[in-house]
């Protein structure tokens, strides 16, 4: 198996499920009504919906750098704003998420192991910090999650 090969089973794991850790983000995403996604359930905390808009927003974001795109924040912004609260809206927005996930995926799996050390772009980090970033990110957001859902 290649590093890419392992890089890209570690996002599958990290999102769709049989992460080491505990619960992927799809898992604890799996049950999230529109209702509860919008919900603050923290003053000063993002909503569950405000989160997986900036997972998907960063997901672009690194597979439009895999492609050679200098981009330094979303496009969207870091944490776009949630404009619409009803289920239809939320519904896009997991598979706004999803199909972002499948993209940046297999960006990954074309890659070539002797790139993994050179920079994503020039003057930003490197392939392999980059890629391994975006899984902990998947992580990080889905530990979050499952947080402000017992709040």
């Amino acid at each position: 198996m290649t590093e890419i090969e392992r890089i890209t089973d570690q996002l599958r794991r990290a999102f769709e499920g049989d992460a080491w850790c505990g619960s992927a983000l799809r898992e604890v995403l799996a049950d999230v009504t529109a209702e509860s996604a919008a919900r603050r359930m923290l003053a000063n905390a993002h909503s569950v919906w405000e989160i997986v808009l900036h997972v998907a927003a960063w997901k672009d974001a690194v597979r439009r750098r895999l492609a050679g795109e200098r981009v330094v924040t979303p496009a969207e912004g870091d944490f776009p704003s949630v404009v619409e609260t009803d289920a239809t809206a939320w519904r896009n927005a997991i598979e706004m998420l999803e199909t972002r996930h499948t993209e940046l995926r297999e960006a990954v799996a074309r890659l070539d192991d002797a790139r993994l050390e050179e920079p994503i772009v020039e003057g930003m980090s490197s392939l392999y910090v980059t890629l391994h970033g975006a899984v902990q990110h998947d992580l990080y957001h889905a530990a979050q999650i499952a947080l402000l859902k017992k709040g």
